[in-house]
């Protein structure tokens, strides 16, 4: 009984903001003044106050209270499945899946669109051919003389933490809030930092660097180095988890009222946040990298 009668002073409220607007637009229709302006726009508000509150309240009456979740039983890792008789990790089934989707995506793209590549180049070419070119120039400005060898691995990685951005946007747990991706994606950097060390200065160049200034340093840069990886899948990981629960919590403090808000808020969160951190770790990893081969 409380829902209908809270829903009629809802929709009341907003049929009031709406007659107000009118009333207001009719009565200034011939000045321009600020107070017009004002006038129409807190009509406005309540209006579109008082249709929202209303439509959660029909959310709530059609579906019934939303239940709150229990955030004191979540947990950092992700849940277990089974595929094919092999138990693993939802987030690694979900890597799986992203991993999967670009190797195909790889296979269309070159059997249509660089089939018979024009020139100049145009269309979807030409969308392919500027972002690989751009991250072969980020790539190169970071580590000059390395931007067509490293180039693949750090597209590669840029797409495949796309990918998992990708996921979130429909309500699936990206794989990296999950320490073990994260993890896996520093000591792949930090395997190519020593392999371009070794390269560009030979394996006593490389030891030798550890050593500079003094040979004292020398086991507090060995520490550092291992550090490396963990420290990547730490930020990478804490980050992307830290996101992922600030949506839930958003979720749960406003049960049937989520209409619309988490999605706004979303944007953030579940967007911009994930694709900030993909350029954060490649910016890191690339940094290391230079670091390794000067």
């Amino acid at each position: 009984m409380l829902d209908y009668i809270l829903l009629a002073i809802f929709l009341a409220v907003a049929a009031l903001g709406f007659f107000w607007r009118r009333s207001a637009a009719k009565k200034y229709a011939a000045e321009q003044s600020k107070r017009n302006k004002r006038a129409r726009k807190l009509a406005t508000c309540v209006t579109v106050f008082g249709a929202y509150l209303a439509a959660t309240r029909v959310i709530g009456i059609i579906f019934g209270a939303h239940k709150s979740e229990d955030l004191s039983a979540f947990s950092p890792w992700a849940a277990r499945v089974d595929i094919f008789g092999f138990n693993v990790s939802s987030t690694v089934a979900w890597t799986w899946a992203v991993m999967g989707a670009l190797v195909v995506l790889a296979i269309v793209l070159r059997v249509t669109v660089l089939r018979r590549p024009s020139d100049p180049p145009k269309g979807a070419q030409n969308v392919v051919e500027t972002a690989v070119e751009t991250v072969m120039k980020y790539v190169g400005s970071n580590v000059h003389g390395e931007g067509e060898m490293l180039g693949s691995y750090i597209f590669a990685v840029a797409a495949l933490l796309v990918g998992c951005a990708v996921l979130e946007l429909f309500g699936i747990r990206t794989p990296a809030s999950d320490v073990t991706f994260t993890l896996g994606l520093g000591i792949i950097t930090f395997i190519l930092i020593n392999i371009y060390g070794v390269k560009k200065k030979g394996v006593a160049g490389r030891i030798k660097s550890l050593a500079q200034p003094t040979p004292i340093v020398l086991p507090i840069k060995i520490i550092t180095d291992f550090a490396i990886p963990v420290s990547l899948a730490a930020r990478l990981f804490g980050n992307m988890l830290g996101g992922m629960i600030i949506m839930d919590l958003l979720y749960s403090a406003l049960g049937n009222n989520a209409v619309g808000i988490p999605s706004v808020i979303g944007l953030y969160f579940n967007v911009f946040h994930p694709l900030l951190q993909a350029f954060i770790f490649v910016t890191l990893s690339l940094t290391f990298i230079k670091e390794a081969v000067e």
